[in-house]
């Protein structure tokens, strides 16, 4: 297998692991939080940058990278890696919940979904198969099986049948995978918001031996407490020596929820989107910088943040760089946002370690304004 999950210890006071996924770009610690990298980038950030604020691994997007610049001129500039000149792990999506997002630009059939490109209105089709040729292509360390995610809410048999239909295409992506040595292919539970189907789900992935898997449908608009409902069935079933991954989620608070129910994998557009829109997480909660309160506030975005930013410049002068639309503003705003983000997962991990996950998340949330 192309990668290899160590579990070194299990949470005593939670279901949370402490754990090691050996990939063939390097060693990550688990649990994780693993920044969007959608177009081939983290947006405004070098790799250099990413690797200085703690990031591990990052994401790629299969149906942005199909359309732009090409899977084939990729692969023959040597693969994702390669051509941006990042070194770390590397995790594609399948495409799946971007052409499912694309509503009535798509079509869906048992071949794969027949879609109109959200940049000039082109035809595509994507199958499975055409998946994982685009993601060998690619070269990610760890690629996507191809899945139908079910939108929320929608109804039992609607769920029921998407879930088939997604191991159905799921076989299929694992019998067109070529480079096992190389690249690992995770499946992906759906069932939306019903147990019976998240456990039938579970039940015929587990069938097809898939190195790590994935819980996909959630973060789709449901309430954060169901979300944490589906967790706590659909998690402990899933083994024990494999990475699990919640897709989705980047908010503190989904962090650390997921996180002692047993995920040890996260990521999320979040911290980059909110950042361009000149919103910080801080220690204390979320900051609107922009703000008009923030003009002559010459204190760091965080008291307790170290990152580059909140050594260097003041919230006044980032208000400014953002209202009169300088770069500097954005790139400084994101650069506070993953180090915050990967900052909290590496205390997380610290917590796990000395048996005090729970209680570590009480103080996060009391300063934070999260009640428990």
């Amino acid at each position: 297998m192309a990668v290899k999950y160590e579990l070194l210890k299990k949470a005593t006071d939670s279901k949370a692991r402490l754990g090691k996924l050996h990939t063939p770009h390097g060693v990550i610690e688990t649990p994780i939080f693993m920044p969007v990298g959608t177009k081939a980038t983290v947006k405004t950030m070098t790799p250099e940058e990413l690797k200085n604020i703690g990031s591990q691994i990052i994401l790629g997007n299969t149906y942005h990278l199909y359309l732009r610049p090409g899977h084939e001129l990729i692969d023959e500039a040597g693969g994702l890696h390669k051509f941006m000149n990042w070194d770390g792990p590397i995790l594609t999506d399948s495409g799946g919940f971007q052409v499912f997002s694309l509503g009535d630009l798509r079509k869906i059939s048992e071949e794969g979904v027949e879609f109109r490109s959200h940049i000039d209105g082109s035809k595509h089709f994507i199958s499975p198969e055409k998946s994982i040729e685009i993601q060998n292509a690619l070269g990610s360390d760890i690629m996507m099986a191809f899945d139908e995610c079910a939108p929320y809410p929608s109804d039992r048999e609607y769920v029921k049948n998407s879930l088939e239909r997604t191991t159905r295409w799921a076989k299929r992506c694992k019998e067109a995978h070529k480079k096992t040595d190389t690249q690992a292919l995770f499946g992906i539970v759906q069932g939306g918001m019903y147990r019976d189907l998240r456990e039938q789900s579970v039940e015929e992935l587990l069938e097809l031996d898939f190195p790590g898997y994935a819980v996909g449908g959630l973060s789709v608009g449901e309430p954060a407490e169901l979300m944490n409902e589906v967790l706590d069935y659909t998690t402990p079933l899933l083994p024990k020596n494999k990475p699990r991954y919640l897709m989705g989620v980047g908010s503190p608070d989904y962090l650390f929820e997921a996180v002692i129910r047993g995920i040890d994998m996260a990521d999320c557009v979040l911290p980059t989107r909110i950042a361009r829109n000149g919103t910080v997480l801080t220690s204390q909660g979320k900051l609107v910088v922009r703000n008009a309160k923030y003009k002559r506030d010459f204190s760091k975005l965080d008291p307790e943040c170290d990152c580059y930013t909140c050594k260097n410049y003041s919230r006044a002068y980032i208000r400014h760089l953002i209202n009169v639309d300088e770069i500097l503003g954005v790139r400084l705003t994101t650069i506070h946002n993953l180090h915050f983000l990967l900052k909290l997962m590496e205390n997380i991990r610290e917590a796990i370690k000395d048996d005090r996950l729970m209680e570590y998340r009480e103080e996060f949330y009391k300063k934070y304004g999260y009640s428990v």
